[in-house]
């Protein structure tokens, strides 16, 4: 891989992390300008943070998330990860790297944007919900099993994009996950993407953020897991299917 991909792929989630991490801190923090503008305004906003992303790391692929790297590592229909980079362990590796290293920047750039906003006393203990997800109801395997959909759905018709005459470019995969937000993202706030909780779950715990609380490692396996393992799935069912 060469260093023009990584740093694609690095930037382009950087750019999804910081724009998805700044649109939560604006629903959440109060305060902010747009404090309680509520779950279409995240969806919306983490659907164009997608697409910004999407169209800086193009020649990387745009995978931004390794739930999608793996859903194309398993796919046998697919040749390449991105034109003239071969499908291999050090690709692989490489694009995790990348991916964690922009998810973890992008969450710091969310908090010097924010970091007054997080700071405020009357912000203290609820500013880990800016930098990570968790469920409405906790229940590891239920949360689970919700994670598993929105990231099969997400590889899956991603995958269908491509063999379907269409000319709406990164577009389509925004909307795609501003639908999956409204849709199936209520009830652990859709990681659909391992790094874009861990990344920003690092940064939570090591940033000095003002009355923060606790980082929830008990609950951060789920959103690994679940996106990991639905991304698997939906390259393997698209593999059949296209």
């Amino acid at each position: 891989m060469s260093t023009h991909v990584f740093l694609a792929e690095l930037v382009g989630t950087f750019i999804l992390l910081l724009m998805g991490g700044g649109v939560c801190a604006n629903v959440a923090l109060k305060g902010t300008l747009g404090s309680a503008a509520g779950w279409v305004a995240i969806s919306f906003g983490w659907g164009l943070a997608v697409y910004c992303g999407v169209w800086i790391a193009g020649i990387s692929g745009a995978h931004l998330n390794p739930a999608v790297t793996l859903g194309l590592l398993v796919n046998q229909d697919v040749a390449e990860y991105a034109p003239g980079v071969a499908k291999t362990f050090a690709n692989t590796l490489l694009y995790f790297v990348a991916q964690f290293i922009g998810a973890f920047l992008g969450a710091v750039g969310t908090w010097l944007t924010y970091k007054k906003h997080l700071d405020d006393p009357q912000n203290a203990g609820t500013q880990l919900g800016v930098f990570s997800t968790g469920p409405a109801i906790r229940s590891y395997g239920w949360n689970l099993v919700t994670e598993i959909f929105g990231t099969f759905v997400l590889v899956f018709v991603i995958a269908g994009l491509g063999h379907t005459p269409h000319e709406l470019g990164p577009l389509a995969v925004a909307l795609l996950v501003v639908a999956i937000g409204l849709s199936l993202g209520g009830a652990t706030g859709y990681a659909i993407n391992p790094f874009r909780d861990l990344g920003p779950r690092v940064a939570h715990a090591v940033l000095p953020i003002k009355g923060k609380g606790s980082s929830d490692w008990a609950y951060s396996w789920v959103p690994l897991v679940g996106p990991a393992t639905g991304g698997i799935l939906g390259g393997l069912v698209a593999a059949l299917m296209f």
